[in-house]
C-alpha cells in the first residue's frame, strides 16, 4: 500500500485533497512532537520536573510478562542472611562470603541440581579491591559448577532487581535459562583511601630497586597524608550531597514532619518485631556461623521489640542540626548481608516439580535529576509497571516501599497521593492513589530490617511472596528508591 493509500486516496485521486493531506501530516507531526518532549522523558521515569502543562501520556503496546511458549518468570525460591548493623555479628565475613554461603544454602535448600543452573547475575554496591566479579567468585565459593556464567553489576539500592530482572529478560527472550540473582554487601568491610601523594609514593616505592630508592619514594610525605579516607558511596559524586542531606531536603519540600517520619519508623520495628516473635522470617532466613565459629547468628539485629516514639523522639538530628528531622532512627543504617532468588520459566518449574513462590508480571525502572528530590523516582516508576501489568493500585494486596528514609516513605506516598503531582510531574490525569496501611510494609522496612545496599531488593521479593501466601493474595507492588536519581517498581502475582 502506497502512502497516499493510507492517508485514504488511491494514486493521483489523493491528490483531490491536499488541504486535507497537509492537516493529516500536521496533526502527525505535533503529536511526535509532543511525544518527544513529554511522552518519552515520562517514560524513561525523569518524568517532566520543571513547570509547565503536563505531556499527554500516550498509548503504548502491552509489554511481553510470558516467553513465546506461555510461560511466566517464575521465582522458584529465595533466601536471605541476616542483615546485622555494620561491624557487628557479621564484621567479619565479606561481601563474596556472605554471598557464598547464602547461594550454596539456596541451592541445597531448593534441592535444585547445580547442573541445571546455567547463569548467575549478582550484585555488590560497596566495592572490593579483591575481586572484580563477585557473582563469579560466588559460583565458585558455593561449589558450583565452573560452567556457569557469571556476571556482576551494580544499580545502588535496585541492584537485586536488577539481578533479578535480567534473569527475567533472558527468560522472555527465549533462552531455556535457570539463573540465580541476588547481591551481598558489607559495609563493615570498606575499601579505604590513601592521599593521592601517598598512593603515588607507594607506587614509586613498589618501582624502586634499592632500599634508598624505596626510602626516598616518602621523602615528600606529610603526616596529614597518611590519614586514610572513607569513600562517598553515601554521597552524590555529581551534587556532593550527603543521601541523609537529600531526604532532609525532601522533608522541607514535600512538609514532612519529624513525628510522621518517627510514626513510619515505629511501624517499621513493630511490624519487624512481630514478624521475627511469629515465625514469619523463619522460612526466609538463614543461620550464619561468621568466624571464629562460637556464635550462630539467627536474625537480624537492628530490630527494637522496645521501639517507642519516645525514644524516637530523643535522637538528635543527623544532617541539619538545629532545623533537620532525620535521626538515626528514622533512617536506614549501615548493614551487612546478602540475598539470593532461584528463578526460571513456568513449565521448566513444573517439571522439576516445584511450586513457585510466584511470578513477576511487570517491572520498571526510573531516574529524576538528583539535584531535585533525589529520592522520588519510585513515584515515577509505579504507574509504569502498574500500567504494564495491567492493574491499578487498589487492586495491589500488598506494598512494600524501601525504606531508606521515613521522609522518603512519607514523600513517595504523598506524591502517589497527589492530584498535582500526577497531572504536572507524570503527566497522568488522576493520581495512583493512597495506600491503605495496613497493605505497606506489614513485615517492616529497611529502618528496621537494616539495609545491605545490593541485597535489599531480593529481600523485599522473597517476602512479599511470601506474605502473599500467608495471607491469600495475589498481587503486591514493590518500590525502591536509590542514589542517582534511581528507582525501581515492581509487580508480583503469587499464582
Amino acid at each position: 500500500m502506497s502512502s497516499n493509500d493510507q492517508q485514504g486516496g488511491t494514486g493521483d485521486g489523493a491528490r483531490q485533497a491536499p488541504a486535507q493531506a497537509t492537516k493529516q501530516r500536521s496533526k502527525r507531526a505535533k503529536r511526535k512532537i509532543a511525544a518527544a518532549q513529554g511522552g518519552d522523558r515520562k517514560e524513561g521515569g525523569g518524568g517532566r520536573q520543571g513547570k509547565g502543562a503536563a505531556a499527554k501520556p500516550r498509548r503504548r503496546r502491552p509489554v511481553k510478562t510470558r516467553n513465546s511458549g506461555g510461560d511466566r518468570v517464575a521465582i522458584v525460591a529465595g533466601l536471605r542472611t541476616p542483615f546485622c548493623k555494620a561491624g557487628s555479628s557479621l564484621a567479619s565475613l565479606r561481601a563474596v562470603d556472605l554471598g557464598v554461603a547464602c547461594v550454596k544454602e539456596l541451592v541445597q535448600r531448593s534441592e535444585i541440581d547445580p547442573r541445571e543452573v546455567s547463569t548467575c547475575v549478582y550484585g555488590q554496591v560497596v566495592p572490593s579491591v579483591d575481586w572484580l566479579n563477585i557473582a563469579r567468585e560466588v559460583v565458585i565459593g558455593a561449589g558450583l559448577p565452573r560452567q556457569i556464567e557469571a556476571y556482576s553489576l551494580s544499580q545502588a539500592c535496585t541492584t537485586s532487581i536488577k539481578a533479578m530482572t535480567n534473569v527475567a529478560e533472558s527468560i522472555l527472550s527465549g533462552h531455556d535459562i535457570i539463573g540465580i540473582a541476588g547481591g551481598a554487601d558489607s559495609t563493615t568491610d570498606i575499601p579505604l583511601k590513601v592521599s593521592p601523594r601517598l598512593r603515588d609514593a607507594l607506587m614509586a616505592a613498589q618501582r624502586a630497586k634499592t632500599i634508598g630508592g624505596r626510602l626516598k619514594a616518602f621523602g615528600s610525605i606529610a603526616l596529614g597524608d597518611l590519614v586514610p579516607g572513607v569513600p562517598g558511596f553515601n554521597r552524590e559524586h555529581t551534587t556532593g550531597e550527603q543521601m541523609g542531606e537529600a531526604a532532609e531536603k525532601m522533608a522541607k519540600l514535600n512538609g514532612i514532619t519529624r513525628e510522621q517520619q518517627d510514626q513510619i519508623a515505629l511501624a517499621s520495628h513493630q511490624n519487624a518485631a512481630r514478624a521475627w516473635a511469629d515465625g514469619t522470617y523463619a522460612q526466609e532466613v538463614m543461620t550464619l556461623l561468621p568466624p571464629p565459629y562460637d556464635s550462630p547468628v539467627v536474625k537480624d539485629n537492628i530490630v527494637r521489640d522496645d521501639a517507642s516514639l519516645e525514644g524516637l523522639a530523643k535522637l538528635k538530628p543527623a544532617f541539619d542540626r538545629k532545623h533537620g528531622t532525620i535521626t538515626a532512627g528514622n533512617a536506614s543504617p549501615l548493614t551487612d548481608g546478602a540475598s539470593a532468588l532461584l528463578i526460571m520459566r513456568e513449565s521448566r518449574a513444573k517439571a522439576l516439580g516445584y511450586q513457585p513462590l510466584g511470578f513477576l508480571r511487570s517491572w520498571a525502572y526510573a531516574a529524576v535529576d538528583p539535584a531535585w528530590q533525589l529520592l522520588m523516582a519510585p513515584v515515577f516508576a509505579a504507574p509504569v509497571a502498574l500500567r504494564r501489568a495491567g492493574m491499578t493500585l487498589k487492586q495491589m494486596d500488598l506494598v512494600d516501599m524501601h525504606e531508606a528514609f521515613a521522609a522518603q516513605v512519607a514523600s513517595n506516598l504523598q506524591a502517589m497521593a497527589s492530584k498535582k503531582f500526577a497531572v504536572e510531574r507524570l503527566g497522568l490525569r488522576k493520581p495512583l492513589g493512597e495506600i491503605d496501611p495496613a497493605k505497606l510494609n506489614v513485615n517492616g522496612g529497611s529502618i528496621a530490617l537494616g539495609h545491605p545496599f545490593a541485597a535489599t531488593g531480593a529481600r523485599m521479593v522473597l517476602t512479599a511472596l511470601h506474605e502473599l501466601r500467608r495471607r491469600g493474595g495475589n498481587r503486591a507492588l514493590l518500590t525502591l528508591c536509590a542514589a542517582g536519581g534511581l528507582g525501581a517498581a515492581v509487580v508480583l502475582e503469587a499464582t
